[in-house]
């Protein structure tokens, strides 16, 4: 597998030829900063800016879909008014640039450390809770029907869970706070089929925010079938605030004015709900945190970024006990 911005920028720039059917010229190609599972790459070309990201180093816990399939979720996730970025084309074995998907530039701040705190963007901090709300709310009225031609896993909260705790007892590390979570979640837990798509990992970090507030929801590798609360719950874990931790949806609001909003889209999540899945994906990120540190000790990925979010595993659990015990973080 060529690396884009070396011995595969050629492979890269037919890619880009044989999707916009004439002769292009690229200008750069700069690796982005990105996540343990992903590689983004900004490439500039004398026709127009375009980002291209596929999978990193795999490791056992990195259970995300297709490329091909997180372009038809894309997609078709645009045509219900969700702010996506344009998906222009995906790679064949034949371009030897791994699993890729190359999609049309959206301006916008990634990091969201930047925006949750420079003074330029305080206007659209101040939209995010309705506009993220909105988004969520538009693609969650879609039945699960709509994605039944698409690979993809999914299944009731409980079933979830129990794939989690499998997920732990192979790691075999016993956390006390995760026994605890886990054994409080076990009788919590929706046994419902899924309702809808969940993007599966919409949070601060994944949102793409110009100064009018969300441009697009970015990262949708972890898209399965569940229930709306989950979205809503992942966006409240406390990783998610990078240090605004007054504000619980994702650093910029309130869990109030998120299902206050989400209700006037058109869409319905009970504060008790919200609150289950929020325990539930402050554990799916410690398990996470866990996975990547195993990945790291076992020698199967050695990584200083998987072994340094490893450590997080603490924090996680500290956030986890205080979550259970009081009701709030």
């Amino acid at each position: 597998m060529r690396d884009p911005a070396t011995d595969g920028r050629s492979a890269l720039q037919a890619l880009i030829e044989r999707t916009l059917g004439k002769p292009v010229g690229i200008t750069a190609v700069q690796q982005l900063s990105g996540g343990a599972s992903s590689a983004t790459y900004l490439v500039e070309a004398d026709a127009g800016r375009f980002i291209f990201q596929r999978d990193a180093a795999a490791a056992e816990g990195d259970r995300g879909i297709s490329r091909a399939t997180q372009a038809r979720v894309q997609t078709r996730a645009a045509a219900l008014g969700v702010p996506v970025a344009r998906v222009l084309a995906t790679t064949e074995a034949s371009d030897d640039l791994g699993d890729g998907v190359l999609t049309a530039f959206v301006a916008g701040e990634a990091l969201a450390p930047r925006w949750l705190k420079l003074p330029d963007y305080a206007a659209a901090r101040a939209k995010l809770t309705a506009q993220c709300a909105e988004a969520l709310a538009r693609l969650h009225a879609a039945p699960a029907s709509h994605w039944a031609d698409l690979p993809l896993k999914g299944g009731s909260g409980a079933d979830l869970l129990d794939d989690m705790f499998r997920w732990y007892r192979r790691i075999g590390v016993d956390v006390p706070a995760f026994d605890l979570a886990f054994a409080w979640l076990k009788p919590r837990m929706p046994t419902e089929r899924p309702t809808c798509l969940s993007h599966g990992d919409f949070r601060a970090g994944n949102l793409l925010v110009d100064t009018n507030g969300l441009a697009a929801a970015i990262d949708w590798e972890l898209t399965h079938l569940s229930v709306p609360a989950e979205d809503l719950g992942w966006l409240c874990v406390q990783a998610w605030r990078f240090g605004q931790w007054q504000l619980p949806v994702g650093g910029f609001g309130t869990r109030e004015a998120l299902l206050a909003a989400y209700r006037a889209a058109g869409g319905t999540v009970q504060p008790q709900e919200l609150h289950i899945w929020e325990v539930y994906g402050n554990l799916k990120w410690g398990m996470s945190c866990l996975q990547l540190a195993d990945d790291h000790v076992s020698g199967r990925v050695p990584s200083v970024e998987r072994a340094a979010i490893g450590r997080r595993v603490s924090e996680v659990a500290a956030d986890l006990t205080y979550l259970l015990a009081f009701g709030d973080l």
